[in-house]
C-alpha cells in the first residue's frame, strides 16, 4: 500500500494524500513510451526495452501498432472541420489537457481539470467517464491511449481486491484510478479504488462491462483483433462474465445491485434491478459474444452467455417495458395470483402508480421503467439505460422508435434548456428524505435526482442516428451548443429545465466535454455508430405473449 504523505503527479499537479484502508496499487516496470508532444496531437514513439516479467504477454503486446490509420489534426478533412469551428477546437484542446500520462505513455482523462474547488477523486480515472474520450480519440484515428487504458485497467483487475476483511470477486473493474509518485522508490505508480473509497462502499458493477463494449469498440474501429484475443484480454473477459453469469437464488435473468453501482452513485433508490445496469449488461454480453475466442473456454461461456441473452431480453421486453396499453393494465391488475397463469406476477399494487407517470405517458411513445422487482415497479425514466437499450438492440425497433416518441413528446420534461435529464422526475419532499437518506446533493432536479447531465448527449445522439431521427440530436446539440463552452463545461445543470450551472458541478468536466465532440462526429459521419451499436439479433425476438387469469 502506499505510505502517507505519498506525492501526487497528475498532470503535472503536485498534492499531498493519505492512503485509505485498502488501496491497490501496480508497479509493473513496464517500457516507458516516449511521447513526442505537438500541437493538438499525439505521437507516441515506443520504446521496446521489456523489463516486467510477471505479464509478458500484455507487455508484448503493447509494443504492437493497430492496422488502422492515424489521421489527426493534420488531415485535410479534420484541418478543416476543427479550424472553422471554435467550440470544437476549444473541447478538443481541454481534452488534451485532461489526459494522463504513466511512465511516458497516455492512458487516460482524469474526471475534471476545474482547480478551482478541492479535487476529491475528480482528479482521478474513471472507467465509465473515459468511454466518451475513448470514443473521441478513436474517431480521431488516435487508437493508442485507448489500448493503454484497457491494459492498464486489465492489470488492476488482476490484483486482490479487499474491503476490510472481505475479498471482492476476482473479475471486478475498478472505478478510477490515479497516478502518484512514490518518493521512496521514485518512480510512478498506479492506484485503483475497487469501491473501498466510493460513496457508501459500493463496487462499480457497471465498471467491467463498459470495459468490454470499449474493447469491443477498438477492436471494431481498428480492425485490429490481436488485442482482444490476447490470452490475458480473454481471461479478463471471462472473469467479468464469470461474475455475472453465476447461478444463485435468482429467479430473473437481470442481475441484482446494490444503490450506488453505477453512474447514479449515490443512494436514489435504484437498489434492486435498474434499468442502467441490465441494458449495459445485455450490451457486454453481446459484444462477448463477439470477442470471445472459438476455444473450449470460449465455447462453454458463449453458451452460457447465448441462454441468458433469450431469457434477458424476454424479461425486459415484456415486464420493463411501459407503454399506454401496458400501463392501463397495470392499472387494472389484481393482486394476490398465486399460479403460473398470473397476469402481475410481481404482485405489484396498482395503487402504487404514481400520479405523474399517467400525465408523462404520451399516446404514441413508451420506455423502458428504472427497476422491476417482487411489489416494485420503478417508473422513473433514466436516460442511460434507455438509449442503451437502443444501441445495443435490447429494445425492438418498434420500442426505440417508441422511445424516441417519447422524447420529442416530452421535450421539455427530459432535455428543457441543456441536454439531458439523467432521470425524470425528481425525488422530493418525504420522498426524497426516505429514498435518498435526505442527501444535500441530490435535492429536487439537481444531480442525479433529476439534473441536467451534457454528457448524455453523444449517448442520445448515437439513438437518434440508430433510429433514423439525427434531427432530434442536432436540436439538442443546438441547445448544448448556447451554453456549454460559454459556461465553462460543466459536469451537470440544475432545475426543472436545467437552466441553472449545478450548485456543485465541477467545471471542465471532460466527459462533458468528450461527450459532445463525439455527438458532433458522430452526426459529421454516422459510420462511427458502428463502433457502440449492435443490429438486432432475430433470434432474440421471440413471440411474447403474456398468460391471462382475467378478461377485459
Amino acid at each position: 500500500m502506499c505510505p502517507l504523505g505519498i506525492n501526487v503527479c497528475q498532470n503535472g499537479n503536485v498534492k499531498t494524500m493519505e492512503s485509505a484502508g485498502t488501496i491497490f496499487e501496480i508497479e509493473d516496470s513496464d517500457h516507458i513510451f516516449r511521447i513526442l508532444e505537438r500541437p493538438r496531437a499525439i505521437n507516441v514513439e515506443r520504446n521496446r526495452n521489456f523489463d516486467f516479467e510477471e505479464r509478458p504477454s500484455i507487455e508484448r503486446l503493447e509494443g504492437l501498432s493497430p492496422h488502422s490509420r492515424r489521421s489527426g489534426f493534420h488531415t485535410p478533412r479534420s484541418h478543416t472541420y476543427f479550424e472553422t469551428h471554435a467550440m470544437i477546437a476549444e473541447a478538443w484542446e481541454n481534452l488534451r489537457r485532461s489526459i494522463v500520462n504513466y511512465r511516458g505513455q497516455p492512458v487516460g482523462t482524469i474526471a475534471a481539470l476545474d482547480h478551482s474547488v478541492e479535487e476529491l477523486n475528480y482528479d482521478q480515472v474513471f472507467v465509465r467517464d473515459f468511454v466518451p474520450s475513448a470514443l473521441a480519440f478513436l474517431m480521431n484515428g488516435e487508437e493508442e491511449i485507448v489500448k493503454n487504458f484497457l491494459l492498464k485497467t486489465l492489470h488492476l483487475q488482476s490484483w486482490e481486491k479487499r474491503i476490510d476483511q472481505f475479498k471482492l470477486g476476482d473479475g471486478v473493474m475498478p472505478a478510477s484510478f490515479k497516478v502518484m509518485h512514490n518518493p521512496v522508490r521514485n518512480r510512478e505508480i498506479l492506484i485503483a479504488d475497487f469501491g473501498e473509497s466510493a460513496i457508501g462502499r459500493v463496487a462499480p458493477v457497471d465498471s467491467g462491462f463498459w470495459w468490454i463494449i470499449l474493447l469491443r469498440a477498438y477492436t471494431k474501429h481498428t480492425g485490429d483483433s490481436s488485442l482482444a484475443e490476447m490470452p490475458d484480454c480473454q481471461k479478463g473477459i471471462r472473469l467479468i462474465l464469470s461474475l455475472c453469469l453465476s447461478e444463485g437464488f435468482d429467479t430473473f435473468p437481470t442481475l441484482l445491485c446494490a444503490d450506488g453501482c453505477c453512474m447514479i452513485d449515490r443512494r436514489m433508490g435504484v437498489y434492486g434491478y435498474p434499468i442502467e445496469i441490465q441494458a449495459l449488461f445485455f450490451t457486454a454480453l453481446r459484444c462477448a459474444l463477439l470477442l470471445l475466442k472459438q476455444d473450449q473456454e470460449g465455447k462453454e461461456f458463449m453458451e452460457r452467455i447465448v441462454k441468458r441473452l433469450h431469457a434477458l431480453s424476454y424479461h425486459m421486453r415484456s415486464y420493463f417495458w411501459l407503454d399506454l396499453k401496458q400501463l392501463n393494465d397495470i392499472y387494472r391488475y389484481k393482486t394476490e395470483e398465486y399460479s403460473h397463469t398470473a397476469v402481475n406476477k410481481f404482485n405489484v399494487m396498482p395503487d402504487s402508480l404514481p400520479d405523474w407517470v399517467f400525465d408523462f405517458m404520451p399516446k404514441h411513445g413508451g420506455y423502458f421503467i428504472g427497476n422491476v422487482s417482487p411489489a416494485k415497479m420503478d417508473f422513473r425514466w433514466f436516460c442511460l439505460g434507455n438509449c442503451v437499450a437502443i444501441l445495443s438492440s435490447l429494445a425492438t425497433p418498434e420500442q426505440a422508435a417508441a422511445i424516441m416518441d417519447l422524447i420529442e413528446s416530452r421535450w421539455e420534461e427530459l432535455v428543457g434548456e441543456m441536454p439531458l435529464k439523467i432521470c425524470y422526475p425528481a425525488l422530493e419532499s418525504h420522498e426524497w428524505r426516505i429514498v435518498t437518506g435526505c442527501d444535500p446533493k441530490n435535492t429536487r432536479w439537481s444531480y442525479h435526482n433529476g439534473g441536467s447531465w451534457p454528457v448524455l448527449l453523444w449517448l442520445l445522439t448515437a439513438a437518434c442516428i440508430k433510429t433514423g431521427r439525427p434531427q432530434i440530436a442536432r436540436r439538442a446539440i443546438e441547445l448544448a451548443e448556447s451554453r456549454l463552452s460559454k459556461d465553462h463545461w460543466p459536469e451537470y445543470y440544475d432545475g426543472k429545465l436545467g437552466r441553472y450551472i449545478g450548485k456543485q458541478a465541477r467545471k471542465f468536466q471532460t466527459w462533458s466535454i468528450a461527450g459532445y465532440l463525439v455527438a458532433k462526429m458522430m452526426l459529421e459521419d454516422p459510420s462511427h455508430l458502428g463502433m457502440i451499436s449492435l443490429e438486432e439479433d432475430k433470434q432474440m425476438k421471440p413471440l411474447m405473449k403474456r398468460s391471462t387469469s382475467w378478461t377485459c
